[in-house]
């Protein structure tokens, strides 16, 4: 393993950390430019894991977990897009990451808001869009790898916890973004008119999540051992 790429992966957590509390200090100090200060720094912020993924000499079949479960998660949102909040985007970027690690979660997530974006549209919210969700992917990688999601039901419990990180992440850029001079009263009614949106996007998770939970990391495990990835 080369030096940037031992290098980034020690940046990686201290940035998932570091731009959550940096963009709550900016909306807190009420400093000048918010939206675009932070959407610079979540961009910033997804640098370390495509460099890393980049840089790691993976081979061509390694990549294909990637490009399989990122294009299932841009028509997953596609088709279900009638639907409001429920889409099956989050329980695969969760299976991603729990089946082939936190990096690939991390990738498959931030590429799937990417992408489907150009149908959905593009803008501000992109990067914070793409950070939320490769942050979902990297936990469930970080998760899984300590063999904490062997259940179902434990699978299924965590996605609905990360449905709500992630929009509780997105709540919080609207706040930065587009609560001028916020206060408790108005944060509170951001988060609290959120509330119904995220509940049934955890939920909408769980009804993906409950199907897939055993069946694909033993499908997936049979795939990486066939083919040595």
């Amino acid at each position: 393993m080369n030096r940037i790429v031992c290098a980034t992966r020690i940046v990686q957590p201290v940035i998932l950390v570091a731009l959550p509390v940096v963009m709550l200090l900016w909306a807190w100090l009420r400093l000048p430019n918010a939206a675009l200060v932070t959407s610079i720094c979540a961009c910033v912020a997804l640098t370390p894991f495509f460099v890393s993924f980049e840089k790691s000499r993976r081979r061509a079949r390694d990549l294909m977990p990637v490009v399989v479960l990122t294009s299932l998660a841009v028509a997953g949102r596609l088709v279900f897009a009638p639907v409001p909040a429920i889409k099956p985007v989050i329980a695969i970027v969760v299976m991603g990451g729990l089946c082939f690690g936190r990096e690939e979660g991390f990738i498959t997530g931030a590429l799937a808001m990417l992408v489907s974006n150009v149908f959905f549209g593009q803008g501000p919210w992109t990067p914070w869009q793409m950070f939320s969700m490769g942050l979902v992917g990297y936990l469930a990688g970080v998760t899984g790898s300590h063999g904490r999601l062997v259940r179902r039901w434990s699978v299924a419990a965590f996605g609905a916890a990360m449905a709500l990180l992630y929009g509780f992440i997105l709540d919080t850029w609207t706040i930065v973004g587009f609560v001028s001079n916020a206060n408790a009263t108005s944060v509170l009614a951001t988060y609290v008119a959120g509330l119904a949106n995220n509940v049934a996007s955890a939920m909408g998770t769980v009804v993906f999540l409950v199907p897939i939970a055993h069946s694909w990391p033993r499908m997936f495990g049979r795939i990486r051992e066939r083919y040595q990835m």
